[in-house]
């Protein structure tokens, strides 16, 4: 069978992509995710005294917490079937991939094991976190002593 012929074939047989619905399931999971996230942040100004500028941190730090736990329970993996490319925020899809990782290699033993593939997937993202942070910090740094911008 010829190239043609089998991507014919193939393009017969192959269920239909619902590109449009999983646009919207991705929307809605991400949007979700979002919005619990600033309900978390606004319960740390509200209760703890935080400003909007300093609540971010403990909001990360609880997001990340939240979807370890839904990691360690097995509900992100409904969460990431149902809503895709929208569980992928950055912050829960962080503490998703540090914890899969670490369920994945728990066989395996607790030091090489767990220890030494916790940040097997979310080592990448730590690894341009950081460069691209120092990137940014970089220009900023630049703008400031040209007289660009001010702190």
């Amino acid at each position: 069978m010829d190239e043609k012929k089998y991507a014919k074939l193939e393009k017969e047989t192959s269920p239909k992509t619902p590109i449009l619905r999983n646009i919207i399931f991705a929307f809605l999971t991400g949007g979700t995710i979002c919005l619990i996230g600033q309900f978390v942040s606004l319960f740390y100004m509200t209760f703890f005294d935080f400003t909007e500028r300093t609540a971010s941190n403990p909001t990360v730090s609880t997001m990340i917490f939240f979807a370890m736990l839904l990691t360690g329970f097995g509900l992100y993996k409904k969460i990431a079937q149902f809503g895709g490319a929208g569980s992928a925020v950055p912050i829960t899809g962080f503490g998703n991939a540090v914890i899969s990782a670490a369920i994945e290699h728990k066989s395996e033993g607790y030091v090489l094991g767990v220890g030494g593939n916790i940040f097997k997937l979310a080592g990448s993202v730590i690894l341009f976190g950081v460069f691209s942070a120092f990137i940014v910090a970089l220009i900023k740094t630049i703008l400031v002593k040209l007289g660009v911008v001010s702190w």
